[in-house]
C-alpha cells in the first residue's frame, strides 16, 4: 500500500527489494544493516533471503497467510515473525459469500449474457437457490467462522472439517470426503502450506458431485487445479468461485471460457478499510518490537 510505504520511509531507513536477482544482490550487499524485513503474504520470505540478512531480527508480513515465509529458517535464526490476522476476516468472508451467491445464481454469467446481447433471443437459464442449502466449511478458523455467521443468516445448514473439533455450535465432520458429499457449497478457508497442498483432490471433487459448488478464498495450492479444471469441464461439479490460483497471477486458460466458474484476482481482503487496518498492524508490530522486543500479532 502506498500509504504504508510512505509511513515506513518516515520512520525507518528503507531498502527496497523489488524481486528477482537484483533483490538478492541488493540483500547481499546491504544485509549487514537490515534488522527488519517487511513483506506481504503473496511474496513472503524464502530461506535464501533470510540467510542473506545476517542481522535480521524481525519479519513483518502484510497479510494473514504465512505459507511463503520460511518459518523453520526464521526460528532457527531466532527471527521473530508477525502477520496481520483478524482485521481481514469480515471482508474475506463477505467475498466468499459473494462468490457463493454469484456462482449459484449466475450473476457474472448473466451479466456477460446481457452484454453479449443474448437476452432478446432467449431467457437466461434458471439457476439454483442459496438459502436453506448445506454449506460445508473446510477450516473453521477465524475466517471460516465469519463465513458460517453469514451462512446462518441465509438459513443454511452448516458443518465443517478441521484437524480437530472447534469451539463451535456447528457440526464437526472428521471426514472431508463425507463433508463434500453432504455439502451443496464447499467453502475452503484453510491456511496454505505443505500440509494442505492438494487437499481438495480429485476424490473430494467427485464427492462434491454434479450438484455441488466449490468456493476457494484460501490459497490456490489447496486445490488440485488440474482436477478442478477437469471437473468443471465435465460437469462433475456444478461450478466454482475462485479468488486464488496455484500460480498467481496466471489462471489456467481452460477456466477462462467456462460460464460455471467465477474468477477473481485475489481480492478477498481488497477494501480500503481492511488494507488500512492491515497497514496499521504492520506498523504496530514494528514499533512494538523495537520498543519492547514484543510483537502485537506474532505467528505462533
Amino acid at each position: 500500500m502506498p500509504d504504508l510505504e510512505a509511513r515506513l520511509a518516515e520512520g525507518y531507513d528503507v531498502l527496497r527489494l523489488d524481486g528477482g536477482s537484483d533483490a538478492r544482490a541488493l540483500a547481499r550487499r546491504h544485509g549487514e544493516n537490515v534488522s527488519a524485513l517487511v513483506t506481504s503474504a503473496p511474496v513472503g520470505a524464502d530461506a535464501a533471503l533470510i540467510e542473506a540478512l545476517p542481522r535480521l531480527e524481525l519479519i513483518a508480513s502484510f497479510g494473514v497467510g504465512y505459507d511463503k515465509i520460511a518459518l523453520d529458517t526464521a526460528r532457527r535464526r531466532g527471527v521473530k515473525v508477525a502477520y496481520t490476522p483478524n482485521v481481514l476476516n469480515d471482508c474475506v468472508a463477505d467475498l466468499a459469500f459473494g462468490l457463493v451467491i454469484d456462482v449459484a445464481r449466475g450473476i457474472s454469467a448473466a451479466d456477460r449474457y446481457v452484454r453479449r446481447g443474448e437476452w432478446p433471443n432467449a431467457r437466461f437459464p434458471v439457476r439454483t437457490r442459496v438459502s436453506g442449502k448445506n454449506m460445508g466449511i473446510v477450516g473453521l478458523g477465524r475466517i471460516g467462522q465469519a463465513v458460517a455467521r453469514r451462512a446462518a443468516g441465509f438459513d443454511m445448514n452448516i458443518a465443517y472439517n478441521n484437524r480437530r473439533p472447534a469451539d463451535s455450535p456447528h457440526r464437526f465432520e472428521p471426514s472431508l470426503a463425507a463433508l463434500a458429499n453432504w455439502a451443496d457449497f464447499l467453502v475452503v478457508t484453510v491456511a496454505g502450506g505443505e500440509h494442505t497442498k492438494g487437499l481438495i483432490s480429485r476424490e473430494i471433487l467427485a464427492a462434491l458431485g454434479p450438484q455441488g459448488y466449490l468456493i476457494n478464498v484460501s490459497r490456490g495450492t489447496v486445490v488440485d487445479e488440474s482436477a478442478l479444471v477437469d471437473a468443471l469441464r465435465a460437469g462433475a461439479i456444478a461450478g466454482a468461485g475462485l479468488d486464488v490460483f496455484d500460480k498467481e497471477p496466471h489462471v489456467p486458460p481452460a477456466l477462462l471460457g467456462l460460464d460455471n466458474v467465477v474468477l477473481l484476482p485475489h481480492i478477498a481482503s481488497g477494501t480500503t478499510e481492511t488494507r488500512a487496518a492491515m497497514s496499521e498492524l504492520v506498523l504496530a508490530n514494528l514499533a512494538s518490537y523495537f520498543s519492547s522486543g514484543e510483537l502485537v500479532t506474532p505467528v505462533a
